[in-house]
């Protein structure tokens, strides 16, 4: 009786999909603005004149559906589940045109629908009460925390990856291994550190294969074989362990370096250290920085990760151990949701290159075309329905997307809270799918499916929570205030 009260409670109080409600609510109050606010403006210079749209405030209205009659209302989820419709929300967005350097009018322009969460903070049951939802058709005990497509109920399960910024360091046999998966504002780049039993220590990140990291350090700025031993070490062991990497060392300037990085890519001669001081710069690290003035201070990480590349070679210190959920992280509704958007709006066929393309058209057809007219909200609702249907997502993610199993309650809160991880089932993977002593109390040791998938797709356990992470700038907010 005791447990069922505590069960009650924590129902109650916490809420067994609040976090996943919580990501998005977080996404659609901050998130997209975010994101908008990071693009800021586009710059539009066809033959005719020069032309900027700059970027302002989202809004995102109520949940509504479009009759035949061209009649617009609200509507609620059920509404939806029983006439095939997608619950969804127009999503609106202040463009200011600036030509030749004059501001023009702003304008409130309709850029795509979001699908709704259902219980989420734009939701039509938002704030209504147990006799209110009976009325509209709705279940007061229904939990949320999926979308309605086409009326089919949808949820984004719980992904779980690798903690992003954090390296870890492998060890098998003679060979060393870290692995780095940089991520800022949803850009991810991985990078893998290699440490071979002769003592050569290469890097691999973007276009670029095993790459001598004292080449790398000396291309950032550490030009001289003193500056680098320096900012690795003065502990004689270490030292003695990076000297074949120094022997065997072609480039001795920054300059040098920057020629044999560029020999390492496929590009024109012509174009290879602008390429070079690109890849640096943006793809390099980029939590670090993606400025210029930034490469010093990667230049410090990557030492860092070099001492303790060769510290645990020597044995000094222990490896890490990638099944550790201390370095798992699970991304949530609204961070899956957040990097498809990114993914719409920046891509090679992404809106913002086809608000490009169709004002260019539309201006050397003579024609004068208003900023709606040059943004195609359709595809973008398209392209976010696609696939939230099809469960296919951006970076070859498959199953993100999944139709909620509504053979029991018990079955739907179970399948609200599952976590699937991005290793394919077709292999062995023994240790990821061995149980963790660190998953005690946050997953189910016995709810996993039998065959292939076991060990790969988990459950959260009963009264697990998840804290959510900090949104782009919070961090750095943080930081300023503690300082000051």
């Amino acid at each position: 009786m005791a447990f069922a009260t505590i069960l009650k409670l924590f129902e109650k109080e916490k809420g067994w999909i609040d976090f996943q409600i919580e990501s998005f609510n977080k996404f659609v109050s901050q998130g997209i603005q975010g994101i908008i606010d990071e693009i800021g403006s586009l710059q539009l210079n066809p033959e005719a004149g020069n032309l900027e749209l700059r970027f302002g405030k989202i809004q995102i209205g109520r949940p509504t559906v479009k009759e035949a009659d061209g009649s617009t209302r609200q509507i609620f989820p059920n509404e939806a589940r029983i006439r095939n419709l997608t619950y969804s929300a127009p999503m609106f967005m202040t463009v200011t045109p600036v030509v030749n350097e004059i501001q023009q009018r702003s304008e409130k322009v309709h850029i795509g629908d979001m699908p709704i969460m259902v219980k989420s903070s734009l939701c039509s049951t938002n704030g209504l009460t147990a006799e209110e939802l009976t009325e509209s058709g709705e279940d007061p005990d229904d939990p949320g925390g999926y979308f309605i497509i086409n009326g089919t109920e949808r949820v984004v399960v719980l992904i779980e990856e690798i903690a992003s910024n954090k390296p870890i360091f492998e060890k098998t046999k003679g060979d060393i291994t870290v692995r780095i998966n940089s991520e800022k504002s949803g850009f991810k780049q991985r990078h893998i550190v290699e440490r071979k039993p002769d003592g050569e220590i290469t890097i691999s990140f973007a276009n670029i294969r095993k790459l001598s990291m004292l080449t790398l350090l000396r291309a950032l700025g550490l030009e001289t074989d003193k500056q680098i031993c320096d900012e690795i070490s003065d502990d004689p062991r270490l030292l003695n362990e990076l000297y074949v990497n120094l022997y065997h060392e072609e480039a001795s300037t920054s300059q040098e370096a920057i020629e044999q990085i560029g020999k390492k890519l496929r590009v024109a001669e012509d174009y290879r250290e602008e390429r070079v001081n690109q890849i640096l710069d943006r793809y390099l690290l980029p939590h670090v920085g993606q400025e210029t003035e930034n490469r010093i201070e990667k230049a410090e990480v990557l030492a860092k990760i070099v001492k303790k590349v060769i510290s645990l070679s020597l044995g000094m210190i222990p490896k890490d151990d990638i099944d550790h959920y201390s370095n798992k992280r699970l991304l949530m509704s609204g961070e899956l949701i957040g990097q498809l958007f990114r993914s719409i709006l920046l891509g090679r066929w992404g809106l913002l290159a086809k608000m490009t393309y169709n004002y260019q058209k539309l201006v050397k057809r003579g024609k004068k075309p208003s900023i709606q007219g040059i943004i195609e909200a359709d595809a973008m609702t398209k392209q976010i329905l696609s696939s939230l249907a099809t469960g296919n997502w951006i970076g070859g993610r498959t199953g993100v997307s999944q139709r909620l199993d509504r053979s029991s309650y018990v079955k739907t809160i179970s399948h609200l809270r599952s976590v699937i991880s991005p290793l394919t089932s077709t292999q062995e993977h023994f240790r990821a799918r061995q149980v963790h002593p660190t998953e005690w109390g946050r997953l189910d040791p016995a709810e996993t499916p039998e065959g292939s998938s076991i060990g790969l797709r988990k459950h959260l356990a009963l009264m697990t929570e998840i804290t959510p992470g900090m949104m782009r700038g919070e961090e750095e907010r943080i930081a300023k205030t503690l300082s000051s």
